[in-house]
């Protein structure tokens, strides 16, 4: 993943025990890349998915069709969400 920045200027430091610094080591080694890039690169791919996990989704034609269709429904009948919502809530009710 590309960060769009061409110059390394600022430092990250981290403290970590040697079991974790050597799983690193073998893990980056694993895919050619150094500790730096290894941890850079699934950090940015992490924080990438959870910004965009609660901001877009896409769908398909059908899909969003079916998701259009579900909004305009009307809504089926609730008797007891009816009944619930009728009765005074625990704030409302009086302790005699």
């Amino acid at each position: 993943m590309k960060t769009g920045y061409s110059r390394k200027s600022a430092r990250i430091d981290i403290r970590t025990t040697p079991a974790v610094k050597r799983l690193l080591r073998e893990t980056a080694a694993a895919t050619n890349k150094t500790v730096s890039e290894f941890i850079i690169e699934s950090g940015l791919t992490e924080a990438a998915e959870v910004l965009a996990g609660g901001r877009s989704w896409s769908l398909g034609e059908r899909e969003w069709q079916a998701f259009t269709a579900e909004l305009e429904a009307v809504p089926s009948p609730m008797p007891g969400l009816e009944k619930l919502l009728r009765e005074p809530s625990v704030l409302e009710r009086r302790n005699d």
